[in-house]
């Protein structure tokens, strides 16, 4: 389980960074939410993978740790709001500048 994880957290890691790298707004948008699902799971999994542990701790059995589970639905809350924002961001730069380029400038294409 640990193994599909961390290759899983990698491609995302990997697909992340290369769309973050792009030309255009819409890509760096999709690259920048990759990367926070990346980072989810990478604090999920922070907590150890456990598949039979109880929510609520009843003793001395095997638990699940709720730490990593409330960081990683604060960091769902918190990248849905970045990502309302940034593409907010985007629209509005594209009305005035007339293309979506992150630098604002038109390419030359000869």
């Amino acid at each position: 389980m640990e193994t599909l994880y961390a290759i899983t957290t990698g491609v995302l890691t990997a697909c992340g960074l290369y769309l973050t790298l792009r030309g255009r707004t819409f890509p760096v948008v999709v690259g920048l939410t990759l990367t926070s699902y990346a980072v989810n799971l990478f604090l999920f999994s922070m907590g150890g993978l456990t598949t039979d542990g109880a929510a609520i701790v009843h003793g001395d059995g095997r638990y699940a740790d709720p730490l990593p589970q409330a960081l990683v639905l604060t960091a769902i809350v918190i990248g849905f709001a970045m990502t309302a924002f940034v593409v907010i961001l985007a629209m509005r730069a594209r009305s005035e500048a007339g293309n979506d380029h992150v630098d604002g400038k038109k390419e030359d294409r000869e």
